[in-house]
């Protein structure tokens, strides 16, 4: 009869327990331990211990390899979900439209797509290697402030792995106040593929969170950047930028349009500008 339900058991856990956190989730791992505690003190354990202590283990494993409650494992899902959709969307060549080319190069592209509107692409190309940038844009996030007027404040307000964040960002007036405040909250993922480096965001929501009074709560995503050694030249990184927004409020869709590709040649001015001085500060350190 025991070893009956030992079996049981463990084929139950084998299902469902990893699922289980708190005390539930400490309750399954001082089993495991007290069933192999019990196989060694006896001489020749039987057959269904070593079958129990096998699945336990496993039980254990898959305890120790998912620590996230249910509504961390849905933040996760939706950033990896932001990735894919964003990387769905640069890698559709048709259909893009020229809105912004400068003569440094840079270059804004718009598309309309039919479940998510308008979409910008900024592509440009930074004198600085992968690391640098990738370091300011997501190693210093909270930072972006400083350097780059269009934003206010960017906090993190809550880490969920390595790889995902949620994040509280309060955009800066606009010249005139022609945009009123705006704040977005989101969920954003970071992932290296190699030589290249993707950071996804959607907006999300987050109880601790909720809308503030006189600021209108806008929603953006999918959205990404794209960061790539130059070919040819790692010494430089190619950056590409989907952005997918919606401001809110009573906006004319040619004046929205208008203030995001504006948005993204200044993001790329001020961190360029940003990667200059940084760099230059750091030299004269070294020196």
């Amino acid at each position: 009869m025991l070893p009956a339900t030992f079996k049981l058991c463990a084929g139950i856990s084998y299902r469902h327990l990893h699922n289980m956190t708190g005390l539930k989730r400490r309750a399954a791992i001082t089993i495991v331990q007290e069933l192999n505690r019990f196989a060694f003190s006896r001489p020749g354990p039987a057959k269904w211990i070593n079958q129990v202590r096998r699945r336990s283990s496993l039980l254990s494993s898959r305890l120790d390899e998912n620590p996230f409650s249910e509504m961390e494992m849905s933040y996760i899902r939706q950033g990896e979900e932001a990735l894919q959709k964003s990387l769905n969307i640069l890698e559709e060549q048709d259909g893009w439209k020229t809105e912004t080319v400068m003569d440094n190069g840079d270059k804004v592209l718009s598309k309309v797509l039919p479940d998510v509107g308008k979409v910008f692409r900024l592509e440009v190309v930074l004198n600085q290697p992968l690391d640098c940038v990738y370091g300011e844009l997501v190693e210093k996030m909270e930072q972006m402030g400083d350097w780059n007027p269009n934003i206010k404040e960017i906090k993190i307000l809550q880490k969920i792995s390595k790889d995902t964040v949620i994040t509280h960002e309060t955009a800066a007036p606009t010249p005139g106040n022609i945009v009123g405040p705006r704040d977005f909250v989101s969920v954003r993922c970071s992932k290296r593929r190699g030589s290249t480096c993707v950071l996804a965001g959607m907006s999300t929501t987050y109880a601790a969170m909720p809308e503030q009074k006189g600021v209108i709560r806008g929603e953006n995503g999918p959205t990404c950047m794209v960061l790539r050694p130059l070919t040819g030249d790692p010494s430089q990184t190619k950056l590409t930028w989907l952005l997918s927004i919606d401001l809110k409020g009573w906006l004319p869709k040619t004046l929205i349009n208008q203030v995001l590709s504006q948005t993204q040649v200044d993001f790329a001015n001020h961190l360029r500008n940003h990667l200059t001085n940084s760099s230059a500060s750091a030299q004269a350190v070294s020196c």
